[in-house]
């Protein structure tokens, strides 16, 4: 590399070779041939289109602060009692992001953090009704759902498809899961402005974990959600008189009779407690 920026012009002829997309009806294969060197790139992440709909939901937060506080909080997904989740708060089904909840950003092995918490959600609940639903795997970014297939290989659950980025989407997630009530349905995620006000909004029960990855484990992370997610965390969580009471004011469930009744949490060794 000499150092010097590729022209924003080039980089996309060159995004298009490497992601197989046809130029000019020629497939990528002949256009690798006449240009070895695109061999040697290799993509780390997928490109992501504009998500609107969490612009469009930043008016109804607006209104609505308490759109964006989860039911529960928590270091990771290996901290969250999945048997209490079915036995007492009438959850059927379990939602989960996957950058920087289940994986690494943009990768598809499960994180060390994660995988007692993968693992006891599909004991409990049973594979069908475990699904991932991501802003990026499975969407219109996913050309042909390879990264959806290649994901649901590695983890052993369903990639929801879904045209319509979170907080949207609901009406594939119900299909997906055969469900028309989603009060049944707790999604766990990474993001306040798209996982947990997805399912505030449509009455799931919701679960926000901090991210996986930091510092140098998080450089393949979406710079935008990077950002984006610092001013969300640090906006509820704080130390400030806005972040401490919303925190006191969390949302009801329709069936979680509440932290003080049914405690969500297990302590931080998770392998001591029940989650069967």
């Amino acid at each position: 590399c000499s150092g010097r920026s590729v022209p924003f012009t080039k980089r996309l002829h060159i995004d298009k070779f490497a992601s197989g997309r046809t130029i000019g009806g020629r497939n990528r294969n002949s256009a690798r041939q006449r240009h070895p060197s695109i061999q040697r790139i290799k993509l780390h992440t997928m490109v992501q289109s504009l998500n609107t709909k969490a612009l469009l939901a930043l008016a109804s937060v607006v209104r609505r602060p308490s759109l964006m506080v989860p039911h529960v909080s928590l270091d990771n997904v290996s901290q969250l009692h999945y048997q209490a989740l079915r036995d007492k708060c009438g959850i059927r089904a379990v939602i989960f992001d996957k950058d920087n909840t289940l994986t690494a950003p943009y990768g598809d092995t499960i994180h060390p953090d994660a995988s007692l918490g993968l693992q006891a959600a599909k004991s409990v609940f049973g594979s069908e009704n475990v699904a991932i639903m991501s802003n990026s795997a499975g969407t219109l970014d996913d050309p042909e759902y390879e990264d959806a297939q290649r994901i649901e290989h590695a983890l052993g659950i369903a990639v929801i498809r879904h045209d319509e980025k979170k907080p949207g989407g609901l009406p594939a997630v119900l299909e997906h899961f055969k469900m028309e009530d989603p009060a049944t349905l707790c999604m766990v995620g990474d993001r306040l402005l798209t996982d947990v006000v997805f399912g505030n909004l449509y009455g799931m029960l919701t679960v926000h974990t901090l991210p996986l990855c930091k510092g140098s484990e998080n450089t393949q992370d979406n710079t935008v959600a990077k950002v984006i997610r610092t001013f969300e965390n640090k906006g509820l969580y704080g130390n400030w008189f806005g972040g401490r009471y919303m925190l006191k004011n969390r949302p009801a469930h329709k069936f979680w009779p509440g932290e003080e009744e049914c405690p969500l949490r297990i302590s931080d060794n998770p392998s001591t407690e029940p989650n069967k």
